[in-house]
């Protein structure tokens, strides 16, 4: 399809066109862009299509800064201005409140933007591979590679395929720095990148945690078969230890599962402590290599701070108790503590409530309760009879929003105010129409945490009519 002009963003990063009164999908363009495309997949409705030439370039364009781009699955807006990305996830948010939820809804406020869009993460994870993606050009050039290790992200559809990533703007440099070093210790050592297809292989993956305090976590996950692989990385871990100084917690797992996951298995701690922390306001929170905080910690203060002003600010009653559904490690708990009588914090996972436990601790407040367990079971009659009716209920669930038990509970205990934190618009229109009845929206306000990707956080305030 020739001279097809790009007209509007759309889901996954992707923007759209019209051709014939069908709608087509193509990532890395922006509208304005006029481009020859390929079509790749063909539906009733709609198909996916690649540029292929480009005859006018969008003003809405900008230059992507990661050499990475359009091969690395991640930051697939970095070739659109921030301004117009902004613009993007305001009507993302808009047309799912409107589409989905069909709710009467209050003007919405505009989207508060992250004063950084390069460098905002405090946390990154790079696979190993002994299986290097080639990129289009590497293939088209029919070149035998000697070697074939990688070092970085997966490749989206290619489970065992690692793109080897030298740069990364998403963290400070010192991922680069750390990452590829790793790469040429390996190299130069003749240690064993991961076979992800046979299980196999000493380095698995990384992981790096910086903070607000200036600590630096850093976490080798290996597959240790034999004492010279024990050995090795021995060898690897004192070569970061000496190397960089800056790392003040150096961890590592020896996993020999099929998956990279480790919240089961055992941390060793190589120097340091097996945690750092993070400082918000007048708040520290413990952050372990399993914790669960906001990658983004500057743009998680401002949401938490519009989420504290959503529950609080003109609410007659003076201190009342909150309960704090999906609580996670408890941060938003803990940061509204001061303003509440008693907060009740409810988490699927045991290992949150236990770091949400001892954040209330560390910071000496002690009008905090939280327990573990499925929010559809511990939510009940019986729970708000024995904890009493809150006054404010926030909620942050994960994408897939509330279940419908969840929400039959809510309107149960009736609190005065819902503050609904969603990292689904979508999810969270349907569950807004489910509470409709007894509820109207007073203010809704996105926050950008992800600049250059397609995803937004909303927070919705819900009053009982």
């Amino acid at each position: 399809m020739e001279n097809v002009t790009i007209t509007a963003c759309a889901a996954e990063g992707k923007a759209l066109a019209r051709v014939d009164d069908k709608v087509v999908f193509v990532p890395f363009v922006v509208p304005g862009d006029v481009v020859d495309l390929q079509v790749k997949k063909k539906k009733n409705s709609y198909m996916e299509a690649v540029a292929v030439k480009f005859h006018e370039l969008s003003p809405l364009r900008t230059e992507p800064r990661c050499r990475h781009y359009g091969v690395c699955g991640g930051c697939k807006w970095q070739c659109l201005q921030y301004e117009e990305q902004l613009k993007a996830k305001q009507q993302q948010v808009f047309d799912n409140l409107t589409r989905i939820g069909k709710i009467e809804l209050p003007e919405f406020q505009p989207i508060l933007g992250s004063k950084q869009v390069y460098g905002y993460r405090n946390k990154l994870e790079f696979g190993f591979s002994n299986k290097r993606w080639l990129t289009d050009e590497e293939v088209k050039q029919d070149v035998k590679y000697d070697v074939m290790d990688a070092v970085g992200f997966h490749i989206t559809g290619a489970f065992d395929k690692i793109l080897d990533i030298t740069e990364c703007h998403l963290m400070d440099d010192i991922n680069n720095q750390i990452r590829n070093d790793i790469r040429q210790y390996a190299l130069e050592h003749g240690l064993e990148f991961y076979d992800l297809r046979e299980n196999r292989g000493l380095l698995r993956s990384l992981m790096i945690r910086t903070s607000n305090t200036g600590e630096l976590m850093f976490l080798v996950q290996f597959r240790i078969e034999t004492p010279e692989a024990q050995q090795q990385a021995d060898a690897l871990m004192q070569h970061l230890s000496e190397t960089f100084p800056q790392i003040t917690s150096l961890l590592y797992v020896d996993n020999h599962k099929a998956n990279d996951t480790f919240a089961d298995q055992e941390i060793y701690v190589v120097k340091g402590k097996d945690h750092i922390f993070e400082q918000m306001e007048d708040l520290r929170f413990k952050v372990g290599p399993k914790s669960f905080y906001q990658t983004n910690t500057e743009q998680a203060y401002e949401l938490y701070k519009v989420a504290r002003s959503f529950a609080f600010d003109g609410l007659e009653k003076d201190k009342p108790l909150v309960y704090d559904l999906y609580t996670g490690t408890g941060t938003i708990a803990n940061f509204v503590a001061k303003q509440a009588r008693q907060v009740i914090g409810i988490e699927y996972v045991p290992e949150a409530i236990e770091d949400a436990k001892v954040n209330s601790e560390i910071n000496h407040i002690t009008n905090t309760l939280f327990y573990a367990g499925d929010m559809k079971d511990i939510l009940n009659k019986e729970f708000i009879a024995e904890h009493g009716r809150p006054d404010i209920i926030i909620t942050d669930p994960p994408r897939a929003g509330m279940h419908q038990d969840v929400i039959d509970t809510i309107l149960f205990a009736s609190p005065q105010r819902i503050v609904y934190v969603s990292c689904n618009p979508a999810t969270q229109a349907r569950d807004l129409q489910l509470l409709d009845a007894n509820y109207r929206v007073m203010k809704v306000q996105p926050v950008d945490m992800f600049p250059h990707t397609q995803h937004v956080e909303n927070v919705v305030l819900l009053e009982r009519r």
